[in-house]
């Protein structure tokens, strides 16, 4: 028997997927998360559903798992005592970043401090001219005298980052060599190895992030395969990157940054499988779990990537799944401000303690709290009967923190919070589309996590999102991700090149280059030659733009007569996100960026037959509903998951229960079920 694992680790749940790679067949487990040491839940969670499946550890043929360690390390300011060496006269650049204030209007909100203090930053003389030539020689006792200050002061990691080194990275590779030579321990990350691009700033910050991270990230991944291989499951896993793709581990420890965005990321390439499977190829894809709900958006089947974000308010300059988070989930702890107003988030209880109702210690009242006491979550227990709740713990926690503080009854105090936590949501929503250019009409809201499904139809009435589509499995979706994706690495080359028809020979020279290094790791990676592929992108802007605009590209487009196309996609992508394009108008290519693909063997979904039978609630409850015209107390269905078949359809209102999460249709929406398993709701009632 031969199967796949994969493991996703969340704020408050961990969650496991199971695949039997020959049958197609799917088990999901889910345990609490240890936020203290991430790696004891995914082995837990791992052990478990082995066990519960009579499954051999020596059958596990491929094991994948999305990590949160490099970002709470970001956030909790855990990373390594890392120090920096720049040119000389730019020792300040990582301080002074680009002169902007966090929030515009807030005079008050400071900026955050450098993960690299000002005392272990150290300056080498030497310097590159802006088209790569030597200016100054690197001076050698300057180098010397900086590495060996570093390392009495005790220094776990080291960044390079030198003018121009994305031209010419002759002199980082010197002191990357001089500093293995006299501080053999240290982690070093150099930025010509990171991020080989243009933008002083941005490359800086990405390089020092990733030398803060680095040292965290190695412990954490040699910890995890040691566990895996004591275990007995007898391959090396895989991790999560942020650009969707995975990376073996040994891999990842170089580059410990590309794992930010590492959980999340595996939701939306398991919302783009499907978008493949379904014909849907529209979606705006909506995580909720305990502690955040993130947002992405998915057009014509492909995932909206982001050059560059923001991580923790540095700026990272990787390729990265343009997600937007908010902290809304459903541990998300509800409060009144000094203002009388009741607020939502960002704050969230957690798995420890978690909800006042999970019965753990937790005082203060949650949006699962909330939901508890409408009706929405069943009043006895969850998980699948694994986890009993409180309901007095939940209605005294919302009267002492809510109505006590204000003049609400507990009914509109729990509504409230509802509302609350969804005009959140729906902000976010916008942001990755209306102000995007996109409209939301146009899309399927693709709703998974442990909380998801307790929102989506609200936000889908909210926003006119035609349907919403819940997979099988939401609350361990993103688990799932990691069984449908394949091995992804970015490669990038900057130069400023005047776009005509005569530079695009010039652009496929840079293309052909990274192709190399790209066939040189897939190699390492053992992927066939029959498996590999190559993604093509180059960063476009008109000269004298600030930004530019990634447009993809086929390799037989790289000749003079491909230009014209290529023209033609970036003025129609201008005049999308900015409402104009200067046809006349003289463009730059500035950034060559090739992701190298290596397929992997992945899950299989089979379509099921049309069930007969009409589908019968188990049993009914009285559920309150603030979302619609005459807000109150409604007679509600309540439905299995494992009941419902394909070609089942039911009117709302309605609750479907299952392991992991519960699922709530409004009064005037339908949902049926699709081939597939998946839930499809009509936002608006009736047939499309």
């Amino acid at each position: 028997m031969s199967y796949m694992v994969g493991v996703d680790v969340g704020g408050t749940f961990t969650d496991v997927t199971l695949v039997d790679s020959k049958t197609g067949e799917i088990k999901n487990h889910k345990v609490s998360s240890t936020p203290e040491d991430p790696s004891r839940a995914i082995m837990k969670g791992i052990k478990d559903i082995l066990e519960i499946n009579d499954i051999a550890e020596s059958d596990v043929q491929y094991l994948a798992h999305g990590t949160t360690v490099a970002t709470n390390a970001l956030i909790e300011r855990k990373g390594a005592v890392t120090g920096l060496i720049v040119t000389e006269g730019f020792r300040d650049l990582l301080e002074i970043g680009r002169q902007t204030r966090p929030s515009l209007y807030n005079f008050f909100e400071e900026k955050p401090q450098p993960v690299i203090p000002g005392n272990l930053r150290y300056e080498a003389s030497e310097r590159l001219l802006a088209n790569g030539e030597v200016y100054k020689v690197i001076n050698e006792d300057s180098l010397h005298k900086a590495i060996d200050a570093l390392k009495e002061q005790g220094v776990k990691s080291i960044a390079v980052c030198f003018l121009f080194s994305y031209l010419n990275p002759e002199h980082e590779k010197f002191a990357v060599k001089e500093i293995k030579k006299r501080f053999p321990d240290v982690y070093v990350s150099a930025s010509h190895e990171i991020v080989p691009e243009f933008r002083e700033y941005s490359r800086l910050s990405t390089t020092a992030l990733n030398a803060y991270l680095g040292p965290v990230m190695k412990n954490y991944m040699e910890n995890f395969l040691n566990s895996v291989k004591e275990y007995g499951i007898p391959v090396e896993p895989y991790i999560t990157q942020s650009n969707g793709g995975i990376i073996s581990i040994h891999e990842s420890v170089a580059s410990p940054l590309r794992t930010a965005v590492s959980g999340p990321a595996a939701g939306v390439v398991a919302a783009k499988n499907l978008a493949e499977l379904t014909g849907y190829k529209n979606m705006i894809t909506f995580d909720m779990g305990g502690t955040s709900a993130d947002f992405s958006l998915i057009e014509n089947g492909e995932p909206k990537i982001s050059m560059e974000r923001e991580v923790e308010g540095f700026p990272a300059r990787i390729p990265m799944l343009d997600i937007h988070a908010c902290g809304a989930g459903g541990g998300s702890i509800a409060y009144i401000d000094n203002g009388g107003a009741l607020k939502v988030g960002p704050e969230s209880a957690g798995s420890t303690p978690g909800p006042a109702s999970y019965g753990r210690g937790g005082t203060r009242p949650t949006v699962t709290d909330a939901n508890l006491l409408l009706g929405r979550l069943n009043p006895k227990e969850i998980l699948g009967g694994r986890m009993s709740v409180d309901m007095d713990a939940a209605k005294q926690a919302i009267q002492e923190h809510i109505c006590n503080q204000s003049k609400l009854t507990l009914e509109e105090a729990t509504a409230g919070i509802i509302s609350v936590v969804n005009a959140n949501m729906s902000r976010a929503i916008r942001l990755i589309s209306i102000q995007k250019g996109h409209d939301p009409r146009d899309f399927t809201l693709v709703s998974f996590g442990g909380a998801g499904g307790l929102h989506c139809s609200a936000l889908a009435k909210e926003l006119n999102i035609p349907r919403v589509l819940i997979p099988p499995s939401p609350g361990t979706f993103c688990s799932l991700g990691l069984l449908v994706t394949d091995v992804r690495t970015d490669y990038v080359r900057s130069t400023l090149e005047d776009a005509s028809p005569e530079s695009m020979n010039v652009v496929a020279s840079h293309f052909k280059e990274l192709k190399n290094e790209g066939v040189k790791l897939l190699e390492k990676e053992n992927i066939p030659e029959s498996k590999r592929k190559y993604e093509l992108v180059i960063d476009v802007r008109f000269k004298g733009q600030n930004y530019e605009i990634p447009i993809p590209v086929e390799w037989a487009e790289l000749t003079s007569a491909g230009f014209a196309a290529l023209k033609e996609r970036f003025q129609e992508e201008h005049e999308k996100i900015y409402g104009y394009a200067k046809k006349d108008g003289i463009l730059e290519f500035v950034n060559y960026r090739l992701t190298a693909v290596g397929q992997l063997p992945k899950a299989r979904f089979e379509k099921s037959t049309a069930a007969n039978e009409t589908a019968i609630p188990r049993a009914a409850r009285q559920v309150y509903f603030s979302e619609i015209e005459r807000p109150g107390y409604y007679e509600t269905k309540i439905y299995d998951r494992k009941n419902l078949k394909p070609g089942n359809k039911v009117q709302g209102p309605l609750i479907v229960e299952q392991m992991d999460t519960t699922i709530l249709v409004l009064p005037d929406q339908t949902m049926e079920v699709d081939d597939y398993g998946n839930l499809i709701i009509n936002t608006f009632g009736g047939e499309e």
